[in-house]
């Protein structure tokens, strides 16, 4: 018998790599010879760093960078020397999880520390970066990034702007004659779960702005910022910005990583899965045990538990999802391919009780599945 266990984690609650202990023992306590194979698995949201790192085994790289406004901070990275790999979250030097809510203000913030992250590992070495642009606090379009790696931004007097996502208009020629020679040897791989497009109703500025501190008024500047900067873009890489999906991304780093970088922009699910070999992983498994705090209508949006499915219906695998919340049917469990549900919250108290002993709980949940389904 093979078991595959590919969890998410229980935000606030249960990690992982937890959940992976805590259903092998399960298991195994009943059924010795099973063989459980621990795939743990992120979506590029909060916890992902841990996840990405069990297949990594990488050392926890420390580097003062500037933050959004310039000034500087401690960031941190991933980085295997053994795989040459590197995994750098943009959030970490430009995110909004370094400000208060009082402080945000996209459109005098800056992607430079993260471009500072990435000058880190490749001259560390790194051949591969895998890059995610989840909880940027910029509208820059990357040009910050880009400048710490070489890159120059000049206004009609070729003189260099300075890069915020207010300066965008201004841009009148990228030169990029002294790029950072390694950037070539890299590849990039973008985490990236949104589609918007650059510029207009549903790009970057009019649909994150706000929640990056933009007024009305902010918002009309920087999209056509972006409008103004995707012209340039166009006459200096021959890419219509506008039609690339994602480009709109973490203030338009969607389309900066994938010009500037020459990276690719995959959903953060299909990043983890490559890294843990998932596809292989599972062959001629029996189940895939998945699961993640709550599963509800936004499950099949690019999280977790949708990648699982994709995977396992292309193996013709049976799955199994153990939740902290299951918010659909039983009926719908099965429309989208989940054989076996069962969640915590229905066997504890009430929602504080599960929380504190989610760990109790899923066991309880996992020797059910045993008895029931093994």
């Amino acid at each position: 018998m093979k078991i595959i266990l590919a969890p998410d984690k229980f935000k606030n609650s249960l990690t992982g790599l937890a959940f992976c202990t805590i259903v092998n023992e399960t298991i195994t306590s009943k059924f010795a010879n099973a063989e459980v194979v621990k795939l743990p698995l992120a979506d590029g949201g909060d916890g992902t760093i841990e996840v990405v790192n069990y297949y990594l085994q990488g050392e926890t790289v420390n580097l003062t960078v500037n933050n959004p406004f310039f000034q500087p901070i401690n960031a941190t990275y991933l980085y295997s020397n053994l795989l040459k790999t590197a995994f750098i979250e943009m959030a970490e030097a430009s995110g909004v999880k370094l400000l208060t809510q009082e402080n945000f203000d996209c459109k005098n913030a800056t992607t430079f520390g993260t471009g500072e992250m990435i000058l880190d590992a490749i001259t560390k070495g790194a051949k591969k970066i895998i890059l995610g642009i989840g909880g940027s606090a910029t509208n820059d379009c990357g040009i910050g990034m880009a400048t710490a790696l070489g890159y120059k931004f000049l206004d009609e007097n070729n003189k260099e702007v300075k890069t915020i996502g207010a300066n965008l208009s201004k841009i009148k020629f990228i030169d990029s004659s002294q790029k950072h020679h390694l950037l070539s040897n890299v590849t990039f791989q973008i985490a990236c779960d949104v589609t918007n497009p650059l510029h207009g109703k549903n790009g970057a500025a009019y649909i994150y702005a706000a929640q990056k501190g933009a007024s009305e008024t902010d918002i009309i500047m920087l999209d056509k910022g972006l409008q103004d900067f995707a012209e340039i873009l166009k006459n200096t890489f021959k890419v219509d910005a506008q039609s690339v999906k994602g480009a709109g991304a973490a203030g338009g780093m969607g389309i900066a990583s994938k010009l500037f970088l020459n990276g690719t922009l995959e959903p953060g699910i299909q990043l983890i899965k490559n890294m843990a070999d998932f596809d292989n992983q599972i062959k001629n498994a029996d189940w895939i045990i998945t699961g993640e705090g709550k599963l509800d209508q936004q499950t099949m949006s690019g999280k977790t538990i949708q990648g699982v499915l994709e995977s396992a219906k292309s193996q013709n695998i049976k799955v199994a999802a153990f939740c902290g919340s299951i918010q659909i049917t039983d009926k719908e469990l099965n429309k989208i391919g989940i054989k076996y549900g069962k969640d915590i919250i229905s066997i504890s108290k009430n929602l504080e009780d599960a929380m504190d002993n989610s760990a109790n709980y899923l066991k309880k949940v996992a020797s059910n599945f045993v008895q029931e389904q093994l």
